[in-house]
């Protein structure tokens, strides 16, 4: 028989502040789902020994303050892949094939011409090379689909050992700036840091050819939204596709890029897609969650592993 495990379970809607000091004080371990970790709410937990973060992103977690007290976090890195991955080039072909266009102009009273509308978002794929920042299991799982589609993929990622390129068949670049002066199609898949965050602003989005694409399904911060809203409306940038932004779920002052989108401004007609972060969901990825989150957990906890551990000086 193995030790015996109490489940706690409490009920916040908003912030961990809500749970009642005496659970905090028993736990020994914290699984969270969208609940931010800060120090505050950590130091009301004298007995924490891990903090499962259940999802891939770890940056809602305040890693120092865990640090300085020994507490391990742990992320579930391993749910949500292909989902995520199909996400970012499902909107990168709804996009590139005017699927979005013909969408918003078929519809209402007054639909354009039963013809076809010339669109500078609308190219083959095997003519255009797919760009991506961020080759880990997603950034991966999104290579080999854009593949498959008859992209030619290229890929920036500093963090990776060499031949993980010819493992899979593409072609990595050795600067970020490399990578995107040949990409016509930008996809987003590293996690926010430290040194990701507003990692893509106006210059990099400048160097990416004209009439290029965006797909952002990592974390909003990695992208300067106001940027993009400047290159989107002087035509620079083609089309975008967003399922994550700056500040979830929005608050005022919005982006103006994403007041223009609910406003159905005609200068985005076709031309950019914005899902409330939803690119992880399916009934299968949710069961994933509960699952390998539990089992983190466990392997952690009550076995005395390092599965999932994220190293306190990773980002």
């Amino acid at each position: 028989m193995g030790p015996s495990v109490r489940i706690l379970q409490g009920a916040c809607k908003a912030s961990l502040a809500e749970l009642p000091d005496e659970l905090c004080q028993q736990a020994e371990g914290l699984m969270t789902l969208r609940m931010a970790v800060p120090a505050e709410q950590i130091a009301r937990f004298p007995k924490l020994k891990v903090v499962v973060r259940m999802g891939v992103g770890y940056d809602r977690v305040d890693r120092a303050a865990c640090a300085a007290r020994g507490i391990k976090v742990c992320n579930v890195p391993d749910y949500g892949t292909q989902e995520v991955a199909e996400f970012a080039v499902l909107m990168a072909l709804a996009l590139r094939r005017g699927l979005t266009l013909y969408h918003d102009t078929q519809r209402g009273p007054n639909p354009a011409p039963w013809a076809v509308l010339r669109h500078p978002a609308v190219r083959r794929q095997e003519v255009q090379t797919f760009g991506i920042l961020g080759l880990g299991r997603i950034g991966t799982a999104a290579a080999l689909r854009a593949k498959a589609l008859g992209y030619r993929v290229v890929f920036y990622d500093p963090g990776l050992p060499n031949g993980a390129d010819r493992a899979i068949g593409v072609t990595r670049c050795r600067t970020m700036d490399e990578m995107l002066a040949q990409a016509d199609v930008l996809s987003i898949h590293c996690p926010l840091t430290r040194n990701t965050r507003g990692l893509v602003g106006e210059r990099e989005l400048r160097l990416l050819p004209k009439n290029a694409v965006v797909i952002n399904t990592a974390r909003g911060p990695i992208l300067d939204i106001d940027a993009l809203e400047r290159v989107l409306r002087d035509g620079h940038v083609a089309a975008a596709g967003l399922d994550v932004i700056p500040v979830e779920p929005p608050a005022e002052p919005i982006p103006a890029l994403l007041r223009a989108y609910r406003d159905r401004e005609e200068w985005l007609t076709g031309r950019l897609i914005i899902c409330p972060h939803i690119a992880f969901h399916t009934p299968e990825a949710w069961d994933d969650i509960r699952l390998k989150g539990a089992e983190t957990m466990r392997d952690v906890l009550v076995e005395g592993l390092d599965t999932n551990v994220v190293p306190p000086g990773s980002d």
